[in-house]
């Protein structure tokens, strides 16, 4: 199956973008990048490689590993441009997430928008995760003049979890953890049809891993998965690969109906 993954230039999530990219094309599907501009390879939010503080706060060594692998990727090193993406060409959409200032070029865009709306309507499997969430919040139905997530369960990067990692950072980082001055949590649930639709999942700050899915959490509503942070980026990346096996049994259902017929 065909993937696609469209990122910022810079400071996406380290393990959000590295555990699906790598356990994916272990599973044999095709990634494709795509970033605004395309014909240049995007670079992670960096303090992640290194530790947010004191070495302390980063992305675990096995998503570091998976990311330097991914780095030699030439889908990778050279992402197609956003506008050049078509919708019906991919049999799957994963939005990511990052909490860096570089993510705003990603989150803000509305050409990205417009073509996550466009996929969101095949009713193919979408995947959003931790800030990626709010790409979908933006993206609007033209029927509906609502967000497509309107009336679907979701999930993204808790309240708990933001504020929590301002308030440890904040003396030496500014505003690091705050990409805007709204919560993720709050922007996701004003864009739904029933506030009750949002799941924050267990209150945990313990990561799943390749593993162990005990402290991970995702939410599945039909042909769309969220997430809420790297910890559960295995659990996602696993979910997701089941629901495109879920596809394309249903394909190969009905290229034999038609044969059939």
């Amino acid at each position: 199956m065909r993937i696609l993954i469209p990122l910022p230039d810079r400071d996406f999530d380290t393990t959000e973008v590295a555990v699906p990219w790598r356990l994916l094309t272990d599973r044999g599907h095709e990634i494709v990048f795509a970033t605004q501009g395309g014909g240049s390879a995007p670079q992670c939010d960096s303090k992640l490689l290194s530790g947010v503080l004191f070495g302390k706060l980063g992305a675990e060594p096995e998503p570091i590993s998976f990311y330097e692998q991914l780095t030699d990727d030439p889908a990778f090193r050279d992402p197609v441009a956003w506008g050049q993406v078509e919708p019906a060409e991919f049999d799957g959409l994963l939005l990511p997430g990052g909490h860096a200032q570089g993510m705003r070029q990603y989150l803000d865009d509305a050409e990205l928008q417009a073509k996550v709306a466009a996929f969101w309507a095949l009713e193919r499997p979408v995947g959003a995760i931790c800030h990626g969430v709010i790409v979908l919040a933006r993206s609007i139905d033209p029927a509906s003049g609502r967000s497509v997530i309107a009336g679907r369960r979701t999930t993204c990067l808790p309240k708990y979890m933001e504020r929590g990692g301002f308030l440890l950072t904040a003396w030496k980082l500014g505003r690091y953890y705050r990409t805007y001055p709204a919560y993720v949590e709050d922007e996701v649930i004003a864009a739904l049809a029933d506030p009750a639709d949002f799941e924050r999942g267990p209150r945990t700050t313990k990561r799943g891993t390749d593993a162990d899915d005990s402290a991970a959490f995702v939410v599945q509503d039909g042909n769309y998965l969220s997430a809420r942070w790297p910890g559960d980026a295995y659990l996602f990346a696993r979910r997701f690969d089941q629901m495109l096996g879920e596809r394309s049994g249903a394909v190969a259902g009905q290229g034999a109906d038609e044969t059939a017929v």
